[in-house]
């Protein structure tokens, strides 16, 4: 697969020829969000991914002949001779956290150098890829962070459809496995039906895999600072409480 961007046209191209130092504490489940960066929960969430109704040649066509008579903002989508269909997808980026940027100079170096710079991302940063069918969920994940020279490990991160129904929102993680611009033929060019946001891995999904191992060894001397401070906060408590009762007890005693 190759990949190929353009920084002017505002978009990237994936083709289908080829299938400083930020410490987050166990207190705030490592992923301390900076002020102004919370993010909004939805009215719901939906967990389960909708089952995979496969196209035929044939529905494939007409889908797409009746998705670009729909589009307004002239991002069609091609159908090639061998059944492949080319398409974009806008990608919102909702990153809570910062993230890791190499300049150019460095890219390809396996050790990180001191030319990356770790900066958040402004709220409601918009990507449009240029993708084919055959492109799953983490190839995209993948061409993003490319396009924008981010260092941090793609594992840190999740692409997510938000879907609008019945005057609620759904959000639903996509496996890797999944085609975003297959979800996009299906739901329509409409993102209020339909719209794809970049998240960090939520809470209880931490890919430990993902951390170098510096950033996991001062997690465990974070651990290790925070149990001590909690079992010197219970022996304190459990002191008191044993001064009480012999107090109570001497009291109790007391000859009258």
């Amino acid at each position: 697969m190759t990949w190929t961007s353009s920084m002017s046209s505002g978009y990237s191209s994936l083709e289908e020829e080829e299938s400083e130092e930020f410490f987050f504490t166990a207190r705030t489940s490592f992923f301390r969000r900076p002020p102004g960066k919370t993010r909004a929960a939805p009215q719901d969430v939906q967990k389960e991914s909708e089952p995979h109704v496969y196209l035929s040649k044939e529905e494939v066509k007409e889908k797409i002949q009746s998705y670009n008579s729909s589009v307004t903002d002239k991002l069609k989508m091609t159908l090639n001779a061998n059944g492949v269909y080319t398409g974009f997808i806008k990608v919102q980026l909702e990153l809570c956290r910062p993230i890791t940027v190499q300049s150019p100079q460095s890219q390809g170096r396996c050790a990180r150098s001191n030319n990356e710079t770790a900066f958040y991302l402004p709220d409601g940063c918009v990507n449009t890829l240029h993708i084919s069918s055959t492109n799953t969920v983490r190839e995209v994940i993948e061409a993003l962070l490319k396009k924008f020279l981010v260092a941090d490990n793609p594992a840190k991160f999740a692409l997510y459809k938000r879907c609008h129904k019945e005057d609620q929102v759904y959000i639903c993680k996509l496996s890797d496995r999944e085609h975003p611009l297959y979800l996009r033929l299906v739901a329509g060019p409409r993102t209020e039906m339909l719209s794809f946001v970049l998240r960090e891995h939520e809470t209880g999904e931490v890919m430990w895999e993902a951390f170098t191992i510096p950033e996991l060894q001062n997690f465990l001397r974070i651990l290790d600072k925070e149990e001590n401070e909690q079992l010197q906060i219970l022996k304190k408590r459990y002191a008191a409480y044993r001064d009480k009762l012999e107090e109570a007890l001497g009291g109790v005693w007391k000859p009258g």
